[in-house]
């Protein structure tokens, strides 16, 4: 398993590449200025610090998470963007919120309730008990990329063999897939319901910020190797992803690969 200080370096190295379109998935939703939010899952608030701005001075957003050394992280990260008095961190199980109940306005989890596939409603009940009556509930989760231009195939075969995400979709049914959240919404609900995917586009030149992210991206993706993954796969991967290779994907002229990510949405009940 990843250690915590490996995990908020892949979290700081992603950040140039995924932080604009999370800015245009939050601007979306269209917060209300001086709102109270919940960032469940918050890691180590980056999101957190998006929805703050989104809510404006007056509002305020409470980022929890399970493990204790991303949210402790997180406060480092708020206070030197001077907004301390606007986020609050805590330590805490999405599963078992320690709010009491209609605490919060919206509540948003990305990357966490019921990702990439498990048990959606204990959680997502959570969430709808701590927001109030017409408040939203979002959820949030990379759902797909193409970023090996012209090796459609190959890619297919990596999230197939040696995706990061096989450990969280091995034996789950396809009930607990996160891309059938809507239903879950509903089944919990939830009204007003809606799904939106947004795209993340990456062109080159790249900047050096991005450089990183992608390769660091590359790792986490596909750098875990099963017994499954061809030979001929791996040799590939390892040609076309790391940098130090002549074959190495980002060296292609006009470089273009895209992701996305899905929300689901919905109000609660009035």
């Amino acid at each position: 398993m990843m250690s915590a200080n490996i995990y908020i370096q892949r979290l700081l190295e992603a950040e140039p590449l995924r932080k604009p379109t999370l800015q245009t998935v939050v601007q979306s939703l269209q917060l209300p200025c001086g709102s109270n939010g919940l960032d469940a899952g918050c890691g180590i608030g980056l999101q957190t610090l998006l929805l703050a701005e989104a809510v404006g001075p007056q509002g305020h957003v409470t980022g929890i998470d399970i493990l204790p050394e991303l949210p402790s992280y997180g406060t480092e990260i708020v206070a030197q963007a001077a907004l301390s008095d606007r986020i609050l961190f805590r330590e805490g199980d999405v599963s078992h919120l320690p709010f009491n109940d209609n605490a919060f306005d919206w509540a948003w989890s990305a990357d966490c309730v019921g990702y990439p596939a498990g048990e959606l409603m204990p959680p997502l009940n959570e969430l709808i008990r701590v927001v109030r009556p017409g408040g939203d509930v979002i959820l949030l989760g990379w759902s797909s990329q193409q970023l090996l231009p012209g090796y459609p195939l190959l890619e297919a075969r990596l999230n197939g063999t040696c995706s990061g995400y096989i450990p969280f979709l091995t034996e789950k049914s396809p009930d607990s897939n996160f891309m059938r959240a809507l239903h879950g919404l509903r089944t919990a609900g939830l009204e007003s319901i809606k799904a939106q995917t947004f795209i993340g586009e990456v062109q080159s030149p790249f900047t050096p910020e991005m450089w990183t992210a992608l390769i660091s991206l590359f790792e986490m993706l596909w750098g875990s190797p099963r017994p499954e993954t061809s030979p001929e796969d791996w040799r590939l991967f390892q040609c076309l992803c790391k940098p130090e290779s002549q074959d190495f994907i980002l060296d292609i002229p006009d470089y273009y690969g895209f992701f996305t990510y899905s929300m689901f949405k919905g109000k609660v009940p009035i």
